[in-house]
């Protein structure tokens, strides 16, 4: 049960609401329009084991009270309430704040006084800009104006325009009156931020604190926001806006390096109200923060997140490869590992993946080695677990293991088939299980790589168990990444074609004798190697596939050619696989 305390600021009177652990670090949480401290109902018992936390309601909503006039409620006199709240109830030291929307905006105006660093110690802003900083974006993008320049801009003023007419004499208040309520709002917000009902929670004081909270907007406008002003930050700030955000666009927030001496930002696949939709994101991107200016190590997340440094493309990104030991999933680690990332090797040799691993170190990067059959489900759960709590959820997964079959369907048995069916299909399904849910739940979005084959659409006689698991995994990948679009997630599937790696010669061949197979798998790994198309290659063309959120991805020439042919002749395809095959 939440303490609830009074402070008083000139004429208002703000119920505070106090939780969770009287002796840790006090972290303050604000709202903004049209909500009550309950907007932080789902984000508060994520807090309360280790901080002091204090929720606020602003002056006109909730409990607090509701001062006369349009100039009682602006920028400004929340700021100077939130200070108040500070002196009277923040302690010894400053605190730490996470803010949304007008109350992230009237945060700014105290992070960039002078006398910042007493108060605040951290701040988290969500979805509400600093006015004065959006203001000098637009000067400097119409400063210098190309097309982009003043389309983003604009595009941002229009995003602005809700505002104006909420700013208006009594329009606003009669639509409220007439057209909304608590379960409308509910509904609204459950569809446009996909949330639940159940998480979008509404103080009993909703629709008054809807129509009292207007006066933030026309006071606002009245004090001419666009005017030019110097405000700078040494408070260190973590930015957190939606991709959907219908307000504010994460193109505002291009210059903030330039107004803040340490500032992140984190991009969110989600809307505005991001306290109801992405609430355990909130608060442990408010926690990341307020462990690295207590002194403890940066998490990656967060490393990630920092404006204003030059970095490598993957840099402070974890990489998960399956099958990394050899062939195309040591060349896509390597590959990763020199653009930055942290990679995960895994594979059902050991001492393969570690000597990826070993190469990845020699060239500065930084590798683990796992051993793992992941055709083994269990085991692929397992691994997830023990990766995920050893190094933390992964920004990019790739699901590369995969073994050759080869002989006529006839002469292939059933334990063969099956075998096939289990690495090649269920190995990429356990992987997409075990890590795509952490991934999706995290809600900084990712990608998921899938390696098919150009045999996945194109039949050939001898390859039916190997083709079969292919053209399983290609369909498994286009239904995977419709349901995993909403969470920020690509799903890439990658299709080689002739491409020399150790999968050659070690590919069964059903129906021939012991001394066929190994001259025919010598043979193939001759040719493959004569077409000097490496798996060097085919990395460089997931790492682009991964950079660019390519659907699907034919690697080599007669991979894209068989494509093509596939899509818009395919009984030419189907008729030339009927007269000739590819192992004799």
């Amino acid at each position: 049960m939440a303490e609830k305390h009074v402070v008083r600021n000139g004429e208002a009177d703000l119920a505070v609401y106090e939780q969770g652990n009287p002796g840790g670090p006090t972290i303050l949480l604000l709202h903004g329009w049209p909500d009550s401290h309950h907007l932080w109902d789902n984000v508060v018992p994520e807090l309360t084991e280790r901080f002091r936390v204090l929720s606020v309601d602003n002056r006109g909503h909730g409990e607090s009270s509701n001062p006369p006039g349009t100039a009682a409620i602006s920028t400004t006199t929340l700021a100077s309430d939130y200070v108040a709240v500070i002196e009277a109830l923040g302690g010894d030291e400053p605190v730490h704040v996470l803010a949304h929307d007008w109350g992230s905006v009237a945060t700014w105006e105290i992070v960039c006084r002078p006398d910042a660093q007493r108060l605040i110690a951290s701040f988290t802003s969500v979805s509400g800009p600093s006015i004065a900083h959006v203001s000098k974006w637009a000067r400097s993008r119409l400063a210098r104006p190309t097309p982009r320049n003043i389309a983003l801009p604009l595009a941002q003023l229009g995003s602005f325009a809700y505002s104006t007419f909420l700013a208006l004499p009594v329009l606003p208040q009669a639509a409220i009156k007439l057209g909304m309520s608590e379960q409308r709002w509910r509904a609204m917000l459950s569809a446009t931020e996909g949330a639940a009902p159940e998480q979008i929670h509404l103080a009993p004081t909703f629709k008054q604190d809807m129509a009292n909270g207007l006066r933030i907007y026309r006071s606002t406008w009245a004090a001419n926001p666009l005017r030019d002003r110097d405000q700078f930050t040494t408070v260190p700030t973590q930015i957190i806006v939606g991709t959907r955000d219908p307000a504010v666009r994460q193109s505002s927030y291009a210059d903030e390096d330039r107004w803040a001496d340490q500032v992140w930002l984190r991009v969110v696949k989600g809307g505005h109200w991001l306290p109801f939709s992405h609430p355990q994101l909130l608060a442990s991107a408010a926690v990341e923060l307020i462990d690295a200016v207590s002194g403890a190590s940066h998490t990656r997340t967060l490393r990630r997140g920092r404006m204003g440094l030059p970095r490598k493309p993957f840099e402070d990104q974890l990489v998960v490869i399956t099958g990394g030991g050899s062939g195309i999933g040591r060349a896509t680690a390597l590959a990763f590992a020199r653009e930055g990332a942290e990679v995960v090797v895994s594979d059902i040799n050991g001492i393969a993946a570690e000597a990826t691993v070993a190469l990845i170190a020699q060239a500065g990067g930084t590798g683990y080695a796992y051993e793992l059959d992941v055709s083994d489900e269990s085991a692929v759960r397992k691994h997830a677990d023990g990766v995920i709590g050893e190094h933390g959820v992964p920004d990019i997964l790739i699901n590369n293991a995969g073994i050759g079959q080869a002989g006529k369907f006839l002469d292939t048995s059933s334990a063969d088939f099956d075998r096939v069916l289990a690495v090649n299909l269920h190995g990429v399904v356990n992987g997409c299980r075990a890590f795509a849910g952490p991934m999706a739940e995290r809600g900084l979005g990712g990608h998921i790589v899938n390696l098919s084959s150009m045999a996945a659409y194109t039949p050939q006689q001898a390859f039916s168990a190997y083709s079969t698991s292919k053209a399983a995994v290609f369909m498994f990948s286009d239904c995977l990444r419709t349901e995993l679009a909403s969470s920020g997630i690509g799903v890439s599937t990658i299709c080689p074609g002739i491409v020399h790696t150790d999968i050659v010669r070690n590919t069964r061949i059903s129906g021939v004798s012991a001394e066929e197979e190994q001259r025919r798998q010598q043979l193939y790994d001759r040719l493959y190697r004569l077409r000097g198309y490496g798996p060097e290659k085919v990395a460089k063309q997931i790492l682009r596939a991964v950079r660019k959120n390519k659907d699907v991805v034919p690697v080599t020439p007669e991979a894209r050619l068989q494509y093509v042919f596939g899509r818009f002749a395919p009984g030419v395809v189907r008729f030339a696989a009927a007269r000739g095959s590819l192992v004799r």
